[in-house]
C-alpha cells in the first residue's frame, strides 16, 4: 500500500489552546476532582465495606513493595502504606475521630498524584527539534553518506495510510481517542512523533507503563509530554477506579487521548483477539456524561496499525510467549534488551541504514458504539441510516447510566475495534516471507509442535527454494484474494513478482540480527537456511507482527 503522505498544516499552531495543555495546567484542581469523584465512585452503592477496600489495597501494596520493588517508586513508598496500616488500626478509639473515609480519600489523592503527568511546552519544542533533528540526519549519513545532506527526508520512512484526512477533521468537532496495536516500547515515540510532525495534530495524552520511568532520560520527557503513568503491579480496586477516572475524566474534559487497548505488548505479534474493556468504557461513560449535562459533542474512536519489519524486543517477547505456552516444555533465559539506550540507538541505526519503512494504518473513524461516521460526525447503522448516539443512552426521555447496558456497549466496541484492526492491518514482505518460512518447516515435521521443532539440529533448518517461490505463489495469492474481500491490506512489495517479493523479505526479516535468521545458502544458489536456530525463524514471525488469517488455511 502507497503513502499518500504529505506534511499537514497543524491544526491548532498555538500549543496554549491544545487541550492537553490546557489539562497540565489544572493539574491540582484536575486531582482534586478525581478525588472527588473516585471517593463517590466507591462509596456509592458499593458491596463492600470501605475498610474491606482500604484492608484490601494495604495488603496488596505491601506484598508488592517486598515482591516487586522499582527503583522508580516513590522514596517515601514504605513509609506511606504503613501510616496507613497504623491509621487504620487506630480507627475507632476513644480519642481518634479519622474514620476508614479520611483514609480512603488520602490514597486515593495519593493514586491521582502518581498517575496524573504534566505537559511543558519548552520540553516539547525541544523534543520535536531533536527528534527530526536526530531521525533526519542518521537518515542522511547512512542513506546519503552525508551528515548535513537532505536527501532523504524522514517521511520517507514513517508510511502513513488510510482514513488520516478524515481524523484531522474530526479533530475540529469533538474529541479523538486513538487506539493502536502496541508490539514496542518505542510506539508511543514514533506514533507521537508522526502525529505531530506529519499529521500536524495536536498532542495527545497517552498511558505510559511506570517500568518505562527506570530510565532516567526517558522519565525526564514522559513527565513532560503529556504522559500519564499506568503501574501494572496494582491490582487492587481503588488503583483501577483512580486510573478508569482519569481517564473518563480527561476525555470530558475534550483531551485527546490514546492507549493502547490490547493493555501490552503483543507477545506474539499477533492482533490482539480481545481487548481490555476497561480503559475503553471510560469512554462510553464519557459520552454518556456529556449528553447528560447537554453537551452534544462526541467521541471518536479511531483504530491505528503500526507495522514494522522487525523491532527490538522481538527476542525477548517471543521467549515470553514460548515460555507462558509451553510452561515446563520450554526452558530458556532471555533479557528484555528494550529500556537500554545502546540497544535502542543501534536499532534506530540499523532501521534507518537499510531504509526500513514504518507504516502507520489509520481505520476508518467510529463512534462510541462501533458505528461508522463520516468526515461531519454523523453515524451510520449497518444499513448506512444515520443515527443519534443519544438515543441510545436514553431511558424514556432522560439520559440515563445503565452500567449493564455500558458494558454491552463496550464490548461491542472492543469487537468492532478488533475487525478494524484486522481488516486494515498491513502486511509486508518480512512478515510474509517470515510466516512462508516457517509453514515450510511446520509441514516437514507434521507431527511435532513448536517446542520440538525448535529443538531441532541446526542443520534441519534448510528450506529448498523451489519450495519457497511455489508456497510464496500460492501465499501471494491468498493475501490478493483476501484483500479483494477488504479483509486485509497489502504492501506495494507484496504485489510484486514472487522473486522480487521473496529477496526483499529475506533482506528485511532479520536487519537486526547479528546473524541473519534466513537467508540463501552460497554454496546453493537454490536454498535458503535459518543462520542460527529455528528460534530465530519463530522471532521474527511472531515479532514483525506476521498477523495473516484466512478460512481456508491457517495463518498465524
Amino acid at each position: 500500500m502507497r503513502s499518500d503522505y504529505h506534511k499537514y498544516p497543524p491544526i491548532e499552531p498555538d500549543i496554549r489552546q491544545w487541550p492537553v495543555y490546557l489539562l497540565s495546567q489544572d493539574r491540582d484542581h484536575f486531582i482534586r476532582q478525581m478525588r472527588t469523584f473516585v471517593f463517590n465512585q466507591l462509596t456509592a452503592n458499593q458491596t463492600k465495606s470501605v475498610k474491606a477496600l482500604v484492608d484490601r489495597a494495604l495488603y496488596m501494596e505491601r506484598a508488592r513493595i517486598k515482591d516487586k520493588p522499582w527503583k522508580v517508586d516513590p522514596p517515601d513508598e514504605r513509609l506511606f502504606w504503613s501510616k496507613v496500616r497504623k491509621r487504620m488500626a487506630n480507627i475507632g478509639e476513644d480519642d481518634n475521630h479519622e474514620t476508614e473515609y479520611d483514609v480512603l480519600q488520602e490514597v486515593v489523592h495519593r493514586y491521582a498524584r502518581e498517575i496524573v503527568g504534566t505537559f511543558q511546552i519548552n520540553t516539547f519544542l525541544f523534543a520535536r527539534r531533536f527528534l527530526t533533528f536526530f531521525f533526519s540526519r542518521l537518515l542522511n549519513t547512512l542513506a546519503a553518506g552525508s551528515l548535513f545532506g537532505n536527501r532523504y527526508k524522514l517521511h520517507d520512512q514513517l508510511n502513513v495510510v488510510g482514513e488520516h484526512e478524515m481524523l484531522r477533521k474530526l479533530m475540529k468537532k469533538g474529541t479523538v481517542i486513538i487506539v493502536p496495536t502496541h508490539s514496542s516500547n518505542l510506539d508511543s515515540i514514533l506514533i507521537g512523533y508522526m502525529l505531530d510532525a506529519i499529521l500536524g495534530l495536536p498532542s495527545f495524552s497517552y498511558g505510559a507503563g511506570l517500568n518505562l520511568y527506570n530510565t532516567g532520560y526517558i522519565a525526564y520527557f514522559m513527565n513532560r509530554l503529556g504522559a500519564y503513568r499506568v503501574d501494572r503491579r496494582k491490582k487492587n480496586l481503588i488503583y483501577l477506579e483512580t486510573l478508569k477516572s482519569f481517564s473518563r475524566l480527561s476525555i470530558e474534559r475534550r483531551v485527546n487521548s490514546l492507549f493502547f487497548p490490547g493493555g501490552t505488548r503483543s507477545r506474539s505479534g499477533q492482533i490482539e483477539p480481545r481487548l481490555k474493556i476497561g480503559l475503553l468504557s471510560t469512554a462510553v461513560e464519557a459520552q454518556r456524561s456529556l449528553l447528560q449535562k447537554g453537551q452534544e459533542e462526541k467521541i471518536y474512536i479511531v483504530p491505528l496499525n503500526v507495522s514494522y519489519h522487525f523491532v527490538l524486543e522481538a527476542n525477548s517477547l517471543i521467549h515470553q510467549y514460548l515460555r507462558e505456552e509451553g510452561k515446563e516444555r520450554y526452558i530458556t533465559s532471555s533479557r528484555d534488551d528494550s529500556y537500554s539506550i545502546r540497544k535502542n540507538i543501534k536499532f534506530i541505526w540499523k532501521l534507518f541504514k537499510n531504509t526500513s519503512q514504518i507504516t502507520f494504518s489509520f481505520s476508518h473513524p467510529m463512534d462510541v458504539l462501533g458505528n461508522r461516521v463520516d468526515e461531519n460526525g454523523v453515524s451510520y447503522d449497518q444499513q448506512q441510516r444515520p443515527i443519534n448516539v443519544r438515543d441510545f443512552f436514553r431511558l424514556g426521555e432522560e439520559i440515563t447510566a445503565d452500567a449493564q447496558r455500558e458494558s454491552q456497549y463496550s464490548k461491542h466496541l472492543a469487537e468492532r475495534i478488533v475487525s478494524s484492526l484486522y481488516a486494515d492491518n498491513v502486511v509486508l514482505s518480512s512478515h510474509f516471507v517470515a510466516f512462508l518460512a516457517f509453514e515450510i518447516l511446520r509441514n516437514e515435521y507434521p507431527h511435532m509442535d513448536i517446542f520440538g521443532i525448535i529443538q531441532l539440529p541446526e542443520e534441519e533448518y534448510a528450506f529448498v527454494w523451489d519450495s519457497l517461490l511455489v508456497g510464496g505463489r500460492e501465499l501471494q495469492a491468498a493475501l490478493i484474494r483476501l484483500r479483494n474481500q477488504e479483509k486485509i491490506k497489502l504492501s506495494e512489495m507484496i504485489l510484486q513478482d514472487i522473486d522480487v517479493l521473496l529477496e526483499d523479505g529475506i533482506k528485511n526479516i532479520g536487519i537486526f540480527h547479528a546473524e541473519k535468521p534466513l537467508l540463501r545458502d552460497r554454496k546453493s544458489r537454490f536454498e535458503v537456511r535459518a543462520s542460527s536456530c529455528c528460534t530465530s525463524i519463530i522471532t521474527d514471525w511472531k515479532g514483525t507482527n506476521c498477523r495473516i488469517r484466512s478460512s481456508g488455511v491457517v495463518f498465524r
